[in-house]
């Protein structure tokens, strides 16, 4: 019988009767293990596992699928391990992963959106909470047994200013709807974001980032770490903040020029809340140090954003559901290194009797006409007696293949037509 294959679709694990192998590198909540292993997988659980570590034992342990958190998973580990066919990432951020590497090896990357939108939102508000009340710095005085109402009796307040975001994917859009119960008015911008999503949303939308900046009385940032949006928070955006503006960066530390923020703080007067910096710890590694945080009014943490036992749980439960998903189907929930598009440029639609061996007549006669196939699916009518193909090619069969495919017996219909391109 034909098989239906599709763009997101790729080959099920091996051990199909007893289930997947898979390498836990990094911490992850016990019930998601018992979960995998109830699926009949094979569960390594190595949280001790570092970058340096991981290829050698990806080579050694062979597994299907590679699940992490924050651990790096680089071309070498990638390389390393002959049955891999899915790196997850158990999280939202997946910059700590090679996906060059990984789309070259044929290996689907996902991550788990969403998962963490509200303890990330959560903790964006205790970085705005923080640098409009000056907490830590109370705190710390108290500690050290200095009273200081009238020094610390100064706050500017949230209600009735403007709170700026810029990335309205889940958890901007959690930060928000906390800003609109602060009293705050909310401005966003986001590529994606469309005029009737901001009226959804309740967000007066901006036309770019510079102008969040400039009309923005608390800056929280929520896009996601790739090329175009490193350093994009720059001496041009900076410039345009407020003075006495707070900015948020909850996201990824390379969001951030922090030279421009150094000169930013001191001379504009900036409040700073940061979860995340350019350069942090390796796994292990307790020593860190940030010119940053030697400033008032700059206050961080310690990468903990989504770092709650609901978020946690909340991500296992999630992680459990994509590898379950793709276990049973061969499919990736949430991949993030399929190609947005290829070099087809032609679409050969072919209706045929499901019997075997009829694809493989076909791949067989594009391939001898020195044509790539670049994508397929094949669709299997009800009651299974038909199927309709279709594959986008790399280029134009000639008559004699296409006519040699239409004189198979189990062959009802073909059909080639160029594809259009915007």
């Amino acid at each position: 019988m034909s098989t239906s294959t599709t763009a997101s679709s790729i080959s099920a694990p091996r051990n199909e009767s007893t289930g997947a192998s898979i390498l836990i590198a990094d911490t992850f909540q016990g019930e998601g293990v018992d979960a995998l292993r109830s699926l009949g997988c094979t569960v390594h659980v190595e949280p001790d596992l570092g970058t340096a570590d991981l290829p050698a034992r990806l080579a050694e342990c062979e597994p299907d699928i590679l699940l992490v958190r924050s651990t790096k998973v680089d071309r070498t580990s990638i390389e390393s391990s002959t049955n891999l066919s899915l790196i997850l990432r158990a999280g939202a951020g997946y910059d700590t992963i090679d996906l060059k590497a990984a789309s070259a090896r044929g290996i689907s990357v996902a991550n788990c959106p969403g998962m963490n939108a509200i303890a990330v939102a959560e903790l964006a508000w205790s970085l705005i909470l923080a640098c409009d009340r000056r907490i830590p710095d109370q705190t710390r005085d108290l500690r050290s047994g200095t009273w200081d109402k009238k020094g610390y009796g100064k706050a500017r307040g949230l209600h009735g200013r403007t709170l700026g975001i810029i990335g309205l994917g889940r958890i901007g859009q959690a930060v928000a709807e906390r800003g609109r119960s602060f009293g705050m008015k909310v401005i966003g911008w986001s590529r994606s974001l469309t005029p009737e999503d901001a009226e959804r949303m309740g967000i007066t939308p901006c036309d770019d980032a510079l102008a969040v900046a400039r009309d923005a009385d608390v800056v929280s940032l929520h896009v996601a770490a790739n090329t175009q949006t490193a350093g994009m928070i720059d001496a041009d955006f900076l410039a345009a903040m407020r003075d006495g503006a707070t900015l948020i960066n909850t996201t990824r530390g390379s969001l951030i020029d922090e030279a421009a923020l150094l000169d930013a703080v001191d001379s504009k007067g900036l409040r700073v809340g940061l979860d995340v910096y350019a350069s942090e710890p390796a796994a292990g590694d307790s020593s860190f140090s940030n010119e940053l945080l030697e400033r008032p009014g700059v206050y961080g943490t310690h990468h903990v954003g989504a770092s709650t036992d609901q978020a946690q749980a909340a991500i296992a439960a999630e992680a459990v559901r994509v590898i379950q998903h793709y276990i049973d189907s061969g499919d990736v929930l949430h991949c993030v290194n399929l190609a947005s598009n290829t070099p087809a440029s032609f679409k050969l639609t072919v209706r045929h009797l499901n019997r075997p061996g009829v694809l493989a007549s076909i791949f067989e006669l594009v391939g001898q006409a020195g044509i790539n196939v670049e994508e397929m699916e094949n669709i299997i009518f009800d009651g299974g007696h038909a199927a309709c193909a279709r594959i986008q090619l790399g280029g134009a069969l000639e008559d004699d293949p296409l006519e040699a495919i239409r004189s198979n017996a189990n062959v009802i219909s073909a059909s080639l037509t160029p594809l259009t391109t915007d």
